[in-house]
């Protein structure tokens, strides 16, 4: 069994490709192959498989062998991959729905991708979480996975891991799915994003879908984009752990009733590994 490790950002996946229907994982090997000590190590793993309708599916797993999200970094990885296994249009379904993407730089082991999300319908506030021991003022929204978004003077005092545990778990409001939380700063021109993902159960070194949360949760918060285009599109530059991501999205348009739409992730995809003659 053969899997390619890719990463975006520094959110590591382990890639299939199963068009042919062969591979059937259950959530123990998963679990296995994604343990970063006693298997390969990856923050999630994906399948790429055909579609009747696009040109192929993504099918996501968390680290844990949880699946039925989107997963925006993935999304780009997964696009990478098709690119490297020889496909040249990138059209496919995941579990939220249709997604479109496009690579614009392509220097073989690193691809930018530029990856359409889905649009975002509805942002609910919280002044507080009941069951939160930690300030928890934020607002929800769903993304192609849930996500809870905290703005923050600083980010660097912040303690990622126990303050986004201690919401992903105990707030009564998000519960009985959890939600992954995202801790974001305004930089001068640009935004600082850190992110606990469930499923991972610990801070990611980036989470597509929690920028893209975090950019959209910005905007309705007042902060200034990066850029602003003469069709009104605005244009967030994102500074993950490492890595630099952008977001860009048509605002509101209250005769369509979203509050985002038009809303497209870009960022770096880069192949790591082949790991060949893998034992389940």
């Amino acid at each position: 069994m053969t899997f390619f490790k890719y990463q975006g950002a520094g959110n590591d996946f382990l890639i299939a490709d199963n068009r042919d229907g062969s591979l059937c994982l259950t959530t123990e090997q998963i679990s296995a192959l994604c343990d970063r000590r006693y298997g390969v190590g990856a923050d999630g793993l994906m399948l790429l498989e055909g579609s009747g309708t696009y040109d192929f599916r993504m099918v996501y797993y968390n680290s844990d062998g949880s699946g039925g999200m989107m997963c925006g970094n993935g999304g780009r990885c997964i696009v990478a991959f098709a690119a490297d296994m020889g496909l040249t249009h990138f059209d496919f379904e995941a579990a939220d729905g249709f997604h479109s993407a496009q690579i614009t730089e392509d220097d073989g082991r690193v691809k930018t991708v530029r990856l359409k999300m889905k649009d975002v319908t509805s942002v609910d506030y919280y002044d507080s979480l009941k069951g939160v021991a930690v300030p928890s003022r934020g607002c929800f929204m769903d993304t192609g996975t849930r996500h809870y978004v905290r703005i923050l003077d600083r980010l660097d005092v912040c303690d990622v891991v126990a303050e986004g545990r201690d919401i992903r778990y105990n707030a009564v409001e998000l519960q009985p799915e959890g939600v992954n939380v995202n801790f974001v700063e305004a930089s001068g021109d640009f935004l600082k994003v850190r992110t606990y993902e469930k499923g991972v159960e610990d801070e990611t070194f980036a989470c597509g879908t929690g920028i893209v949360a975090s950019c959209v949760a910005a905007f309705k918060a007042g902060i200034r984009p990066s850029g602003v285009d003469a069709e009104g599109r605005v244009r967030f530059d994102v500074q993950a752990r490492r890595d630099w991501l952008s977001v860009d999205f048509l605002p509101a348009d209250y005769l369509s009733g979203c509050v985002a739409e038009d809303v497209w992730l870009t960022g770096p995809a880069t192949f790591v590994a082949e790991i060949s003659s893998l034992v389940l």
